[in-house]
């Protein structure tokens, strides 16, 4: 795809970016290093999310079992509506009122699975998750904040089968995919999309960004609502748009800023425009 070329323009040390339809898997385009090893920082959310949807669905837990804040679950986690802060573990608000995008709400999500499995959150991931996919380069370490994004660690490649994976699912059922990606978990509820200001509503599902119609967005202008995935703070971004049948992912190690609000949207709408 000669819209992914337009990475070599981005003012980044080094970027890979992947495009994969839907429909079958099929790789239709990459462009950069493949299989060079980036920090994935928020991105690892997704990850994250999908160990435990696997957990929900392998009896661990229950989404509505209690986790976190008093009167919060491991949907409000999954959902940065615990009330949990940014970056703290304290409490701002009453769980369900407010979308406070939180670090610290996923790191009480792993620490749940972690207790209810008795299985190290980093060691469930890989065996319910990367393994199954062949995701072998990917790893989410020990190290704190690992599960909201600090650890997380992956390839164009690996990522690429992921987002085959997030197209037709083979280790979640796909209704369980569905209520994650394509329903908005607590609807009506504003919060602030970081890096891009408050949105009302702010729609997010289980651990996935919902689309909707924010505007500016770092997808692009012609990103369908129902798009869902995940951007990271060290210029990260994987989408899956379901109207297109395409998910498109770009991994750098460069910081995001106001270079990635305006490259990002571009590159999708060029890959939407190609597709």
């Amino acid at each position: 795809m000669q819209s992914l070329r337009t990475i070599e323009d981005w003012p980044v040390p080094n970027a890979a970016a992947a495009v994969v339809r839907g429909s079958d898997g099929a790789l239709l385009g990459a462009h950069g290093p493949q299989d060079h090893l980036f920090p994935l920082a928020s991105v690892t959310k997704l990850l994250t999310a999908y160990a435990v949807l696997i957990a929900v669905e392998e009896g661990v837990f229950e989404l509505d079992d209690p986790a976190g804040p008093d009167g919060s679950t491991v949907r409000h986690l999954l959902a940065h509506t615990s009330g949990l802060a940014f970056d703290e573990h304290r409490v701002m608000a009453a769980p369900g009122n407010r979308r406070l995008y939180s670090n610290a709400g996923f790191d009480v999500l792993a620490a749940t699975l972690e207790h209810a499995s008795g299985i190290p959150f980093a060691q469930y991931a890989a065996e319910a998750v990367f393994q199954p996919l062949g995701m072998h380069a990917t790893l989410i370490n020990t190290a704190h904040r690992a599960p909201a994004g600090a650890g997380g660690l992956s390839t164009a490649a690996d990522l690429a089968r992921f987002a085959a994976e997030l197209q037709s699912p083979k280790l979640l059922d796909p209704a369980t995919l569905h209520t994650a990606t394509r329903e908005v978990a607590f609807p009506g509820t504003n919060g602030v999309l970081p890096g891009f200001g408050h949105r009302r509503p702010n729609d997010w599902g289980l651990g996935f960004e919902i689309r909707d119609h924010k505007a500016p967005h770092w997808t692009g202008t012609a990103n369908s609502p129902a798009t869902f995935g995940h951007f990271g703070q060290s210029g990260t971004f994987l989408w899956v748009d379901p109207a297109a049948d395409l998910a498109c992912l770009a991994l750098t190690d460069r910081d995001f800023g106001p270079w990635a609000a305006e490259v990002w949207p571009q590159l999708s709408d060029a890959v939407l425009a190609e597709s």
